[in-house]
């Protein structure tokens, strides 16, 4: 995206609408069919095949036959959500927490491991892993995660695995958790194809992301960009949320995402911006929306010192493949030139063993501030605090 441009991009109107692409993971080319090959029924029939999976779910339901269909946890408890051993797959997660932590959010962490293994397949903040990544309850729809009313955090990713399943919350928080609901609706299947691979999501921030100070850079090969996820072995990346707080005034946006695969020391894949990125244009001109696929769903005071963003990306159109390894990126403004806060979560599927996470920082550290930057019209000084939203996240419970 040309930064010379005279004219703000977020200030002209978007016109046309693209297309829209099929809801699905895509997966390897595959061989043409052979003549006796199974016919290829409509999708009007999809509904009707018969199945050969037995239903499951792991709740939190009342085990005494009455009401009371949550657990508490303790400050540094860890509750177990579901455990299964042998084939199956996740099918849906839903979550809704009573606490009187207004960071609880930021101070959960979700953490999944499968067939055994010792270090987590995800591990993410529970706000963040819904794409709640400023800590803060707002409705939105997409084709993987959805926040309902009041509260309700869902999420659709399939999570299968052969030998064993195991998801947990741990409270970072230094208060309790008067109730935590949940539902996971899973299937218990005879065993999976050779070719499934597993459900991989990490955490990862920087706040504030180290801009330049001084005229823009030329970045060709992704230097001090912000990176969403690096991962080895084999694998698609299905998408990414993100959060941006501001620390400096103007349009944060223009950043261009940057595709590292397989060991290539150049972008195999060059956007033009980060708006661009986000399927929308012009600066979204400030405003909120979601779709499937795409969506700004939060937006508080938006080109301004403490403004904030919520965002999401889907490549079901076409996830990003890797052979070896995967290293994706995106500028924070053009060439790295802004100092914003940002945090994110990368959501892929790869062969496992999979490689060592980043240390997840500190919960005090996940917390979104505004900071003091070189080029900010506030004090150097301590982080101050964000400014309330217009509307603030409705109160309450589990909405029971």
């Amino acid at each position: 995206m040309a930064n010379e441009s005279s004219l703000s991009r977020r200030r002209l109107l978007m016109l046309g609408a693209g297309p829209a692409a099929f809801l699905g993971i895509a997966g390897r080319s595959q061989a043409a069919p052979t003549p006796d090959a199974e016919p290829a029924y409509p999708q009007e029939m999809k509904l009707a095949l018969l199945r050969n999976y037995r239903t499951a779910k792991a709740s939190s339901y009342d085990r005494t036959g009455g009401n009371a269909d949550y657990r508490r946890l303790e400050p540094g408890d860890t509750l177990t959500l579901l455990r299964h051993a042998g084939p199956g797959m996740v099918s849906h997660i839903w979550i809704t927490v009573a606490s009187p932590d207004p960071q609880h959010l930021k101070r959960l962490v979700v953490r999944m491991f499968w067939d055994g293994e010792a270090a987590p397949s995800v591990e993410v903040p529970l706000g963040d892993f819904f794409g709640l990544n400023l800590g803060e309850y707002f409705l939105y729809k997409s084709a993987l995660l959805t926040v309902a009313p009041v509260k309700a955090l869902n999420a659709y990713f399939p999570m299968p695995f052969r030998e064993a399943g195991l998801i947990t919350v741990t409270s970072e928080s230094e208060k309790p958790v008067e109730a935590f609901y949940w539902n996971i609706d899973y299937q218990v299947l005879p065993s999976l194809p050779a070719n499934i691979g597993y459900f991989h999501a990490q955490y990862r921030q920087a706040a504030p992301c180290p801009g330049w100070t001084t005229a823009v850079q030329k970045n060709l090969d992704g230097t001090n960009n912000y990176v969403f996820m690096e991962a080895t072995g084999r694998g698609h990346l299905v998408g990414v949320t993100q959060a941006v707080v501001l620390n400096q005034n103007g349009w944060w946006g223009e950043g261009d995402d940057m595709l590292f695969v397989d060991g290539s020391p150049n972008p195999v894949t060059n956007g033009t911006g980060s708006e661009d990125y986000y399927n929308g244009a012009w600066g979204f001109d400030g405003k909120p929306f979601h779709y499937p696929y795409n969506g700004v769903p939060f937006v508080v005071n938006p080109f301004s010192i403490g403004g904030r963003w919520c965002l999401y990306r889907w490549h079901l159109d076409a996830p990003l493949t890797f052979d070896e390894s995967i290293r994706f990126t995106i500028e924070h403004g053009t060439g790295n030139n802004r100092s914003d806060d940002f945090y994110s979560v990368a959501y892929w599927y790869q062969t496992e063993p999979h490689a060592k996470f980043p240390p997840l920082p500190p919960a005090s550290e996940r917390i979104p501030k505004v900071f003091a930057v070189p080029g900010g019209a506030i004090p150097l000084s301590s982080p101050s605090p964000l400014p309330k939203a217009e509307e603030e996240p409705r109160s309450g419970g589990s909405g029971k």
